[in-house]
């Protein structure tokens, strides 16, 4: 420690020596080109260099001891706070003069010496020299507050309508304990609770909400959405072994059935009396339900139809309700009538008697244990010639008269099929609806965990909240303003059900099926990224993330995978909804293909693809501009390949299959629009001020992080120049960074229920 004191000129390079052995961060090849530049200090005394060179030697770097001193000298020095930490070179310098000392550094050429040296190093020198003096880092800039009204309270009591009392009843139900299912039960405990909860929620009444009054219900469809999607922020397991029951099972006896199946089985169903299931997929052909291989047979040696299983593959699978607790059972099956296949029917088969006990001719398996959802009985159901009444088919748009004649109002048999199908899409919005609502739940947790928990920060200064940290926020912030555009796209749907005329159109199938799919994709992505915010914590059982993933991942196929189902929606938006379009040929569908072909996309402009001033790129006329240029030149382009396929004699199906990806890219593309759309009405209908300018800048978020996303497409289309893509990549983070500071009150706003939520998440 005597170098300084023997040689005061070397002063000034404490603040170097100290800086390069504090954390070790120079390799030897780095310390030589340090020792070089020092040597080349021709005003240094020889032994002075001598004397420094030993201190830097990499093969004896100086005890921690030594470091340490110097350390401390550096901090004792009388300087005042804040004084000369612009860098190292300041630091020296001030401490020669501290201290009094003489030396050769006064003249420009010595002093660029030193500053060229500290470049050499690396380092920040100002932050450097504050942490050598021990002086805190300067605090962080004061955030901009979110806007004056946009307050959590205020904004859920918003979003709860339409439909609230139905929610705050669904709500109050979650608080009973009933529904308080504990994690780690053993498998038959598991399901004897939940089957104990789906009882509790039919005795009051929850059930039968879409049924009409005269059996137990309002006849609301969308209170009844409602009330599952509020159910979804619990177990989950509940929450699908309910929805089997009275949507699944019950659903298609009101939708599909007349007025006797209703007065015989709704009430039984709703109080659930009548346990059910809902059988149609079949192993060897998954989502072509026109496919199906089980057969209803009509006579002739009686009035009625026999239900048979004809091989193992036509076994109906992953039943819900039928391992151990289902009666009855929805069954879809091939319709034959005098040796005549009419397609695919619903008809009611009794499985179990009013004891459990499985009846003669009906095989039942358990699948099970599942990723998730182990409270529900899922079965494989086989039938051997079981015979039922006449009366047991579902003959809404079908039927079979006393005299053994088919009868329907719908000649064409895919119509017929298509019809039918579409009287179900309740389920649909029910599963866009309950991912939501996890999302919801992970995004609440993971926020409000992320805005507490500590970690990092500055030499010197506090740790920082981990929602501080850009990456966390690039991980969430983007994901929570999805979950609102989905939220308003959701609510408009519901209320669509309940809308004569619109309730059972194809356009609604459309918007279901591509709604339940992007939801359903979201909540996988969105769990997964708030799992890893929550680092460690976000692994144990307790937080609620590992049920909350297993038990949404089947929503990526419940009702209809869903590659499958943006197929639909492409084919849809193709043959303007036509009701054929869910045939995989689109046949029927080849004189909109040539109108779709040839209708011409709008010309770009090319000072619109160039700007990036922030009002262009927070203007939600471009937002909307750009998804639906998009989207109408994906349309335009996927109509194209297929006439030219068709046009070179491919057959149909064959031609569609080749495009496929191109098709579920344009359904993304459709969707994503539709969601920019709901939400830009969701903020027109938002109170002002306040919860308006908030939603918008999420709706911005929304927009940006989308065209972000696909900015290679957008690109490649000319849509977008280079400069414009990067600015929409930078405004993209500071929207992420305001929406930080509104995301506690945007938590708030979905309405999670504190007990439900782990207690480091609870508000």
């Amino acid at each position: 420690m005597s170098w300084p004191d023997e040689w005061p000129e070397l002063i000034p390079l404490i603040p170097f020596v100290q800086a390069i052995w504090a954390d070790g961060a120079l390799s030897s090849e780095e310390l030589g080109r340090v020792v070089r530049a020092i040597d080349g200090m021709d005003w240094l005394a020889d032994g002075a260099r001598s004397a420094l060179r030993r201190w830097l030697d990499p093969g004896l770097p100086p005890l921690p001891s030594a470091v340490g001193a110097l350390g401390a000298r550096i901090r004792a020095a009388p300087l005042a706070a804040g004084e000369a930490t612009g860098s190292l070179t300041d630091l020296g310098l001030a401490l020669s003069t501290a201290e009094r000392k003489g030396g050769p550094w006064s003249t420009p050429e010595a002093e660029a010496a030193l500053r060229a040296l500290e470049a050499s190093l690396g380092v920040h020198g100002t932050e450097v020299a504050r942490a050598a003096r021990g002086e805190p880092p300067p605090a962080a800039q004061d955030r901009a507050p979110p806007p004056t009204g946009f307050d959590g309270a205020r904004l859920a009591l918003h979003l709860d309508q339409p439909k609230g009392e139905a929610r705050a009843r669904a709500r109050d139900a979650l608080l009973d304990p009933a529904l308080r299912i504990e994690l780690g039960l053993p498998l038959p405990e598991y399901r004897r609770r939940v089957l104990a909860a789906v009882r509790h929620l039919a005795e009051r009444g929850l059930g039968s909400l879409a049924y009409p009054e005269g059996y137990g219900g309002t006849g609301s469809a969308a209170a009844a959405v409602a009330v599952f999607e509020t159910l979804a922020m619990g177990d989950l397991s509940v929450l699908v072994k309910f929805g089997v029951q009275f949507g699944l099972f019950g659903g298609s006896v009101l939708q599909l059935g007349t007025e006797r199946h209703h007065r015989a089985h709704l009430r039984a169903i709703g109080s659930l009396e009548l346990p059910g299931c809902y059988a149609m997929t079949e192993v060897d052909h998954g989502s072509d339900v026109r496919s199906l291989e089980t057969t209803a047979t009509y006579g002739p040696a009686g009035d009625d139809l026999v239900v048979h299983t004809p091989h193992d593959g036509a076994a109906k699978r992953y039943i819900g309700n039928a391992a151990l607790h289902g009666r009855m059972a929805v069954v879809f099956a091939r319709l034959v009538v005098a040796e005549e296949d009419h397609g695919v029917h619903a008809v009611l088969v009794p499985i179990r008697d009013a004891g459990g006990r499985v009846l003669d001719g009906v095989r039942i398996e358990d699948c099970g244990l599942k990723e998730g959802l182990n409270g529900v009985d899922n079965g494989k159901i086989w039938f051997d010639r079981v015979r039922v009444p006449r009366e047991s088919l579902l003959d809404r748009f079908a039927s079979i008269d006393a005299s053994g004649r088919y009868r329907s109002d719908i000649p064409s048999a895919g119509r017929r099929f298509f019809r039918m199908l579409r009287t179900l899409v309740m389920g649909r919005v029910s599963i866009a609806a309950a991912a939501l609502s996890a999302s919801k739940v992970g995004l609440t947790i993971a926020v409000r965990y992320a805005a507490r928990r500590r970690q990092f920060g500055p030499d010197g200064g506090v740790e920082r909240p981990i929602l501080a940290y850009r990456t966390i926020q690039r991980e969430l912030m983007p994901g929570l303003a999805t979950a609102y555009a989905l939220h308003f796209a959701v609510r408009a749907l519901q209320d669509d059900l309940d809308r004569p005329g619109r309730a059972d159109s194809a356009e609604l199938e459309v918007e279901a099926a591509g709604l339940k799919a992007y939801a359903s994709e979201h909540c996988v992505a969105v769990l997964q990224a708030c799992r890893e915010a929550c680092g460690g914590w976000g692994y144990l059982a307790s937080s609620r993330f590992a049920a909350l993933k297993a038990d949404t991942d089947v929503f990526t196929t419940f009702e209809g995978a869903n590659s499958v189902l943006y197929q639909l929606v492409a084919k849809g938006l193709l043959s303007r909804f036509r009701d054929e379009m869910g045939d995989l040929s689109l046949r029927r569908a080849v004189r909109y293909l040539a109108e779709r072909a040839e209708t011409a996309v709008g010309q770009l402009n090319p000072v619109v693809t160039r700007r990036t001033d922030e009002g262009h790129l927070l203007d939600p006329g471009f937002h909307r501009a750009a998804l639906a240029y998009r989207e109408q030149r994906l349309l335009r382009s996927a109509a194209q390949r297929i006439r030219a396929r068709l046009d070179a004699g491919i057959d149909s199906f064959q031609a569609v299959t080749e495009v496929q990806d191109h098709l579920v890219t344009l359904a993304r593309a459709h969707v994503e629009r539709l969601l920019l759309d709901r939400f830009h009405e969701g903020v027109a209908r938002a109170p002002t001020p306040g919860l308006s300018e908030g939603l918008a800048s999420v709706a911005a978020l929304f927009a940006l992080s989308r065209i972000e996303t696909d900015r290679g497409w957008f690109l490649e289309s000319g849509y977008l120049e280079g400069n414009k893509a990067r600015a929409i990549r930078a405004r993209v983070s500071a929207l992420c960074a305001e929406a930080r500071e509104l995301s506690g009150a945007l938590v708030e706003g979905f309405g999670i229920p504190d007990f439900l939520l782990p207690e480091e998440a609870r508000g």
